[in-house]
């Protein structure tokens, strides 16, 4: 069973995936989201390391947003259909394939941190966030 990670947008602080699988094997990164109908809300794959990838073979549309090394947005691809190949990107360490729309409902930009990590991790960044948030607010 693959390990499963959320996908938090820190600098708009929204959810680009709950359940994303990590792809980080030969076997795995070439399968990425073929043999799939479709992902579902808040599905993806996380390929890593990858500086690009094609939709030949899959049926459905999805977004791509390219990562560096420290998981900083440097491009996003939006609704690439089936049988196509996505740009390459040589400064690219990973890439996320989610569902068709997750970066527009996200408000996803270039330039934008994102936290990947497994969920109760997820979880303590959050209560540690709103802690600090409210020490701020009180301390001011």
């Amino acid at each position: 069973m693959r390990r499963t990670y959320c996908v938090f947008n820190r600098t708009r602080e929204s959810f680009l995936g709950l359940r994303v699988a990590s792809a980080d094997t030969l076997f795995s990164r070439l399968k990425g989201a073929l043999g799939r109908i479709g992902l579902k809300p808040d599905d993806g794959v996380w390929l890593v390391p990858s500086q690009g990838i094609h939709t030949i073979g899959m049926l459905f549309a999805i977004d791509l947003v390219y990562l560096d090394a420290a998981n900083r947005v440097i491009h996003l691809v939006e609704h690439l259909g089936p049988f196509r190949i996505s740009p390459i990107r040589i400064n690219c360490a990973s890439i996320l394939e989610l569902e068709s729309r997750a970066i527009y409902s996200s408000n996803t930009r270039i330039g934008d941190e994102l936290i990947i990590c497994a969920p109760e991790e997820i979880n303590r960044y959050c209560e540690r966030n709103q802690t600090q948030t409210v020490l701020a607010e009180n301390g001011s």
